[in-house]
């Protein structure tokens, strides 16, 4: 039994005539009437009764037309969403992210690809560039946020935008009634940071470009999250230089400087490369994330948490 043949069925029973059935569904008078009689020889009853005048259905044929629609309608949903599919519009995608992301675009983001995207599952992951490295490796997660660099050959990435480091300082620090800062403003200042270990591109960002101004940072104090750090900096333990986005993280005792020459640190989107890495909904995800960065370009200044002016709002990476 073929789809056509509960089609040209279908057609006939609605319209109760060969001639305006064959019409609808494109096909010879002839060739309706043979479809019918073949749907009938493989169901094993009549469906229909043929007078001269019109086409009637018999009782198996009314219980058949049910059916049949049914059948039709499925089968048309099973298309559409195979169609969907392709496109991007319907599935789960696992996305991982490093934690400072949750402070600037990944919200940004993940709202605007659920409200165009609502039949995609998001699975949210907070994890370390390696940790999303391992992850998509193994097909855990579906595509990462993360900083340059990408280590894994295996993994292809696409630059997604570029964030400044800022300075981020105790709220009665001298340096805090200043509106821009240069590096070399902190270079008798105690300092917290990450462990190398848990943030080597980051780390070593941050000691070029302090080794450029002539120091290397005296880092009195060691944490593993940025609260944490933005804490110990509220307590007066030292100064830290987060990347911009994290100056949305309004905690008091704390403001936020720009710094001049700042290095920008740029964030990928990271895939595996082999075949069907890169699926509709990881394309669909990568065109939402440019779109949705893209609209918070040309947008006031954050305003620091003690009222002054913040770093400038993120631009997309170009």
């Amino acid at each position: 039994m073929e789809l056509r043949h509960l089609r040209h069925f279908v057609a006939l029973a609605e319209e109760e005539h060969f001639g305006r059935a064959a019409e609808r569904v494109f096909v010879v008078q002839q060739a309706l009437s043979n479809s019918i009689r073949n749907l009938e020889d493989e169901v094993g009853v009549p469906l229909v009764l043929r007078t001269t005048r019109r086409v009637q259905l018999t009782p198996a044929g009314q219980e058949f037309l049910i059916g049949a629609r049914e059948t039709l309608a499925r089968a048309a949903q099973t298309v559409d969403r195979a169609r969907r599919a392709a496109r991007g519009e319907v599935g789960r995608l696992t996305v991982g992210f490093v934690s400072g992301l949750a402070f600037g675009g990944l919200p940004e983001i993940v709202r605007r690809f659920r409200e165009l995207y609502p039949n995609v599952s998001v699975d949210l992951r907070e994890l370390t560039a390696q940790e999303q490295e391992a992850a998509l490796r193994g097909g855990l997660i579906d595509i990462g946020l993360m900083l340059l660099p990408v280590r894994d050959p295996g993994l292809d990435s696409r630059a997604l935008w570029r964030q400044p480091l800022v300075a981020a300082l105790p709220a009665g620090h001298p340096l805090a009634r200043k509106r821009r800062l240069h590096i070399r403003d902190l270079r008798q200042e105690p300092f917290v940071f990450f462990p190398r270990h848990l943030r080597a591109t980051y780390f070593d960002q941050v000691m070029r470009w302090t080794a450029q101004a002539g120091y290397t940072p005296n880092v009195v104090q060691e944490a593993i999250e940025v609260p944490t750090l933005l804490s110990l900096v509220a307590a007066g333990v030292g100064v830290f230089l987060p990347i911009q986005f994290f100056s949305r993280l309004a905690l008091p005792g704390v403001v936020y400087r720009p710094v001049e020459d700042a290095p920008l640190v740029e964030i990928v989107a990271v895939w595996q490369r082999e075949a069907g890495g890169r699926t509709p909904v990881v394309r669909a995800f990568l065109s939402v994330a440019r779109e949705a960065l893209d609209a918070q370009e040309g947008a006031p200044a954050d305003a620091g948490p003690d009222g002054s002016e913040g770093a400038p709002v993120p631009s997309r990476f170009r």
